[in-house]
């Protein structure tokens, strides 16, 4: 298949809502780990009309870039190291340099932690330990990153597989999710999965003990590797899109209502039974219309896509840990919410992009930030 640049603005958009969503994270009464000093709570409302899918979407654009980077060349042990070599580094990097003071202001506006940041990185930071219940040193944000390195490594043992197999399970699952069966096969998994374990089985993001994430987040690595060549897949998307668009809508509109009516109390537990049913049927549909948005409307190259999708990679990297800095820093001065948030919205996106752009020059550091070194940088480091 040649270049879909509807996957392209589709990474793009997803990663940018990322940026979006962590910030407004700072002001919902759910755990985070920057606050403001009075959380608001009917904010969890707009942030519900992402939270269902935003991640499982990441995965899916993920694994549609990994089948296009193995099909440039399909080795499976060349794609394994491939993979690692531009996976592992910005973790090792982002957790030793990048994510240190998001513990810190944690642990110092959450949890009492009396000592200074020099202190901190110097004495406590880099021993494996928990401080008043918070994991260091740690990955962070950077669990993605880490669940798609190990999601490839999975893959690529799968890979190893004679093609006349691999064809056929690929034409197999095809088959499984072709015509209206694209809807009806991942909303029921994905319904069991969350009425049966939602909200009591929570995602930990620490690799070995998230069985709930494992579930969701695999299967849709594995659907966008398949998605890239299965043209009854998107032969489904394509027919069934807009009545996906009209399911996720109305199925946001129920767990906005629940959420809203729920605003200072838990859910009842007679209620987890049907809120995780709707939000299976609101992830899996507002995914589905947004690829089909995107192939519809968003398959044309146009200026600025191939330098927005290589910064993609660097801007998450860093962005949440400028997104907790500034928020904690903010803490001690008396500054209005909106006003708050337009100072991290700003600040977030100008820092993202002076660390894309000096990182982007400065040639060791490129394979450090998630960026492939260019023909002249390889010239220039050997």
């Amino acid at each position: 298949m040649n270049r879909h640049y509807g996957m392209d603005w589709l990474r793009i958009g997803a990663f940018g809502l990322l940026i979006f969503y962590h910030i407004g994270m700072v002001f919902v009464p759910w755990a985070y780990h920057a606050k403001i000093a009075h959380p608001i709570e009917w904010v969890t409302i707009p942030m519900q009309a992402l939270n269902a899918w935003r991640l499982s979407l990441l995965f899916v654009v993920s694994g549609y870039a990994s089948r296009a980077i193995f099909a440039a060349d399909p080795s499976a042990g060349r794609f394994a190291w491939g993979r690692s070599k531009r996976l592992v580094p910005p973790i090792l990097f982002a957790m030793v340099v990048i994510n240190p003071i998001q513990p810190w202001v944690e642990l110092t506006t959450q949890h009492g932690y009396a000592h200074d940041f020099g202190y901190f990185l110097a004495h406590d930071y880099f021993r494996i330990q928990k401080i008043s219940g918070v994991s260091v040193p740690t990955w962070q944000h950077l669990w993605f990153v880490v669940y798609l390195f190990v999601y490839t490594l999975a893959l690529s043992v799968g890979l190893l597989l004679p093609t006349r197999i691999r064809v056929a399970i690929a034409a197999g699952a095809g088959r499984a999710l072709s015509g209206v069966l694209l809807l009806i096969v991942p909303i029921a998994l994905l319904a069991a999965n969350w009425a049966w374990s939602f909200p009591g089985i929570a995602e930990t993001h620490a690799l070995f003990d998230d069985p709930a994430a494992h579930r969701l987040y695999f299967p849709m690595f594995l659907f966008g590797f398949l998605l890239r060549e299965s043209a009854p897949v998107w032969a489904a998307i394509r027919r069934w899109w807009r009545v996906a668009g009209v399911l996720a809508l109305v199925a946001y509109g129920i767990v906005a209502t629940v959420e809203a009516a729920y605003l200072k109390s838990a859910i009842p537990l007679d209620h987890y039974f049907w809120f995780g049913l709707v939000r299976g049927v609101q992830s899996w549909t507002s995914i589905v219309a947004l690829l089909g948005i995107a192939d519809r409307y968003l398959n044309h190259d146009a200026p600025g896509r191939a330098m927005l999708n290589e910064a993609v990679f660097p801007f998450y990297i860093i962005h949440q840990t400028i997104i907790v800095a500034v928020a904690g820093a903010l803490l001690a001065t008396p500054i209005a919410p909106l006003a708050e948030f337009g100072i991290l919205l700003v600040a977030t996106v100008l820092g993202c992009w002076l660390f894309y752009r000096l990182g982007r020059m400065i040639v060791p550091l490129r394979p450090l930030i998630g960026l492939r070194l260019s023909s002249a940088a390889r010239r220039a480091a050997s």
